[in-house]
């Protein structure tokens, strides 16, 4: 009995070793959900950057405005290698790529990123304004941060956090820049069709007067002509009259 019964025993062990080898292992469970979680992660970030504020490059990369220029090579290499296109399945991630090279290079652009700081500092110094602090309060200061918990501000209904606020007040100002970008670009180009139109019309208008100085000098012989053939004809009348009187 113990002899026919060995086997059984091998049978089931090396079922068992054929069952585990199928099975993943906890590494291979961690690697597979590590993946996925990547995967997801990059979508996620791509989205973040397509709805970012497009005008303001510091939202884009996810920065504020007192990184130095390493921080922002270096975050845009993070997310430059973290969102490209071909490790990312997202079927816009390469306009999400274009975004985020637009925001690093207007950033890496000194007189750019001078404009942009001062329209970020004087919607900074309007908001403290309205808020009745001082225009030069730093940002670390407890009344910013205690900001949305202060009765004051409570009673008017602002009860959003300080960095909120900014956000939104800058938003709104660079807004205002480019629509005042965009007229005067629109007037300027108006401007420039106007003069063009007026050269146009002063091109045409000494044209037209050189082709009637041509025309009038190729018809002087025969005006010439026609002024001889009418003398003569005089001439004729004045002699066949004076022949009959």
């Amino acid at each position: 009995m113990s002899e026919t019964s060995e086997p059984k025993r091998d049978s089931k062990s090396s079922s068992a070793r054929a069952s585990s080898s199928n099975t993943p292992t906890d590494l291979e469970l961690d690697q597979l959900l590590s993946r996925e979680a990547s995967a997801f992660q990059r979508e996620v970030e791509v989205e973040r950057i397509l709805k970012a504020f497009k005008l303001n490059p510091y939202d884009i990369l996810d920065l504020d405005e007192t990184a130095r220029p390493e921080d922002i090579k270096r975050k845009y290499r993070q997310l430059s290698l973290f969102i490209h296109p071909d490790k990312t399945p997202h079927p816009r991630a390469p306009d999400a790529f274009d975004v985020l090279k637009k925001a690093e290079a207007e950033l890496s652009d000194a007189n750019k990123r001078t404009e942009l700081d001062a329209t970020i500092a004087s919607a900074r110094s309007t908001l403290l304004r309205a808020l009745s602090l001082p225009p030069n309060l730093a940002d670390d200061d407890p009344r910013l941060k205690n900001l949305a918990d202060d009765p004051k501000m409570k009673a008017q209904g602002l009860t959003t956090p300080w960095r909120i606020m900014l956000k939104e007040k800058v938003k709104e100002v660079l807004i205002e820049e480019e629509v005042r970008r965009r007229k005067a670009i629109k007037m300027n180009l108006a401007n420039e069709g106007l003069e063009a139109r007026k050269k146009e019309e002063e091109v045409a208008t000494r044209k037209r007067k050189a082709e009637e100085d041509k025309a009038w000098e190729e018809s002087r012989e025969t005006r010439v002509d026609s002024w001889r053939t009418f003398s003569n004809s005089k001439k004729k009348k004045k002699t066949k009259v004076a022949l009959l009187g």
